[in-house]
């Protein structure tokens, strides 16, 4: 089994900045691609951005120049650091992760719980 912890949502002003960081643990041989979604008020849940084996990261349009993200492979762990925050980026976050869990497995996805992030204007 794996899990993953999101922390680090709250409530922000418009302008202002949070951190968000998630954990993996459990039956973990490897981790491949690293990611952040986001699901806004009546909207579908959306990339916010994305880290690969390779350090390759894919972000969002909305988000470009914003949001950085990152990761620690030693920790099984990354993090996306939230800048000029706007209303429109409240949404529950959550982390997404591509997880080998023996040598002899394939992929599996696993998601974290969400974490609430109010931007208030």
């Amino acid at each position: 089994q794996v899990q993953l912890v999101e922390s680090g949502g709250g409530l922000v002003q418009a302008g202002g900045s949070l951190r968000l960081s998630c954990v993996a643990s459990g039956s973990i041989f490897s981790i491949n691609d690293m990611g952040w979604y986001r699901q806004g008020p009546g909207k579908q849940r959306e990339l916010v951005a994305v880290i690969r084996t390779s350090n390759s990261i894919v972000y969002a349009d909305s988000v470009k120049g914003r949001f950085t993200i990152s990761r620690d492979n030693t920790k099984n762990t990354w993090s996306l650091q939230m800048n000029s925050l706007k209303p429109e980026d409240t949404a529950v976050y959550y982390c997404n992760a591509g997880v080998i869990t023996s040598m002899f497995e394939i992929e599996s996805r696993y998601w974290g719980q969400g974490t609430l992030v109010t931007v208030s204007s």
